[in-house]
C-alpha cells in the first residue's frame, strides 16, 4: 500500500492558509512536523509524530469502489487527520525525516514533501524554483559575474 498519497494530503492542508476550522489545530501541528524536519531535527519529527499517531490512532478499512477491487483505505472520509499523521510517518519511517521541507525562495517557505529519486527537492513548486533562479541570475548580472 503506498501512503504517499495520504502524505501529499498532509502537505496540502499544512500549506492550506484557511482550513476548515475542525482541521486547523492539526495544521499547526503539522506543521510544526515540517519545521522540525526543516530544521534537520529527525528526533523531534518523529517525536511529534509519535504523539500524533497516538491522539488519532488508524482505523483501516476494506473498501471496493470506482470499478476497483477491495483495497485498503485508512480512514474514512470523517477521519481524515488519521490518514494524513500515517500517510507522513509512513514516508518519513520509509524514505527518512529529510524528505519533508520548506520551501527555499526566501518569500514562500510552503511545505512539501521531496519524492525525487536523488534527494534534491528544494522548492515547493516549479514556480518558486523558477522565481529563485532568476533571482539569482540577476544577482550575478549585478555583481558582474
Amino acid at each position: 500500500m503506498d501512503l504517499t498519497s495520504y502524505a501529499e494530503w498532509t502537505v496540502l492542508l499544512v500549506n492550506d492558509p484557511g482550513p476548515p476550522a475542525e482541521l486547523r489545530g492539526l495544521r499547526e501541528e503539522l506543521s510544526a512536523v515540517f519545521d522540525a524536519a526543516d530544521r534537520d531535527d529527525p528526533d523531534d519529527v518523529a517525536a511529534r509524530l509519535n504523539a500524533l499517531l497516538a491522539r488519532y490512532p488508524v482505523r483501516p478499512r476494506l473498501a471496493r469502489h470506482d470499478g476497483q477491487g477491495w483495497h485498503l483505505h485508512l480512514a474514512a472520509d470523517e477521519e481524515a487527520a488519521a490518514s494524513a499523521v500515517m500517510g507522513l510517518a509512513a514516508v518519513v519511517a520509509e524514505l527518512g525525516a529529510d524528505r519533508l521541507g520548506r520551501c527555499r525562495e526566501p518569500r514562500c517557505g510552503r511545505a512539501f514533501l521531496d519524492t525525487s529519486s536523488n534527494r534534491s527537492r528544494r522548492y515547493c513548486s516549479p514556480r518558486c524554483a523558477s522565481r529563485a533562479n532568476v533571482a539569482a541570475y540577476r544577482a550575478r548580472l549585478r555583481d558582474g559575474r
